[in-house]
């Protein structure tokens, strides 16, 4: 039965670009939905992204401007801004480091010890950077040197970080869009926009990333433009 839902829930979730003006989207279908947005999986738990609700009609507007006037934004009753923020990687470790030692009396046993040392030695070493590259340079070498002889996490520079903190955002923006969808209501993630602009009105530090902005609102027949076609199975899964 469950499995049953979910299909439905999938194949409801359709991107919608035109919304019904007439059908509000409680403020409670979106606290809602960003809750178990929160719930995604994530690299490390460290949760590097942050939710932006624009809920206000001046807001809206300013935003529908800055998504180049697409419908989907032009129609929204809600608009969520998914954004990575890879610079707070420092405090983030401390929270998961500082939540480790509270459940540790006396001295800590193998597996907290690993724990303690995942957020107090291993993510300062995967995240920290600096302008000259420097521990980019060090995390590459324990990557070639420690994958000699065998299977290696392979640490790299800026880029690496990046990919990592995008990949842990979008999974927390599509349990929205799931969620959206199970509401009764539908989205659009739209990656078309002006990111200058967009870090300028919500006052993000240099570090921070737009990952994508989700319309969100009763959607149109007219808002699905055709049906739903995918590369076929066979082309896509290989079994080894």
């Amino acid at each position: 039965m469950l499995a049953e839902n979910f299909d439905e829930i999938i194949e409801k979730r359709r991107s919608n670009r035109r919304f019904d003006p007439e059908v509000k989207v409680p403020d409670e279908v979106i606290k809602r939905s960003l809750e178990r947005a929160i719930l995604s999986p994530n690299s490390s738990n460290m949760q590097l992204w942050e939710f932006y609700w624009i809920k206000s009609q001046e807001e809206k507007e300013k935003y529908t401007a800055f998504c180049l006037g697409q419908s989907a934004a032009k129609t929204a009753q809600q608009i969520v801004v998914f954004v990575t923020r890879k610079d707070l990687w420092a405090k983030h470790a401390k929270w998961n480091l500082d939540r480790l030692k509270q459940g540790i009396t006396g001295e800590p046993n193998k597996l907290q010890k690993r724990g303690l040392d995942y957020y107090g030695k291993l993510m300062p070493l995967a995240y920290r950077s600096d302008w000259f590259g420097f521990f980019a340079f060090v995390r590459r070498m324990i990557s070639f040197f420690g994958g000699l002889t065998k299977p290696f996490y392979r640490m790299g520079g800026k880029a690496d970080q990046r990919v990592t903190v995008h990949k842990s955002c979008a999974l927390a923006a599509q349990t929205f869009m799931l969620s959206i969808a199970a509401e009764g209501f539908e989205s659009c993630p739209m990656e078309g926009f002006d990111e200058k602009r967009v870090k300028q009105a919500l006052n993000l530090p240099c570090g921070a990333e737009i990952n994508m902005i989700i319309a969100v609102g009763k959607g149109t027949p007219e808002g699905v433009w055709g049906p739903r076609f995918r590369i076929p199975y066979e082309e896509v899964v290989f079994e080894r």
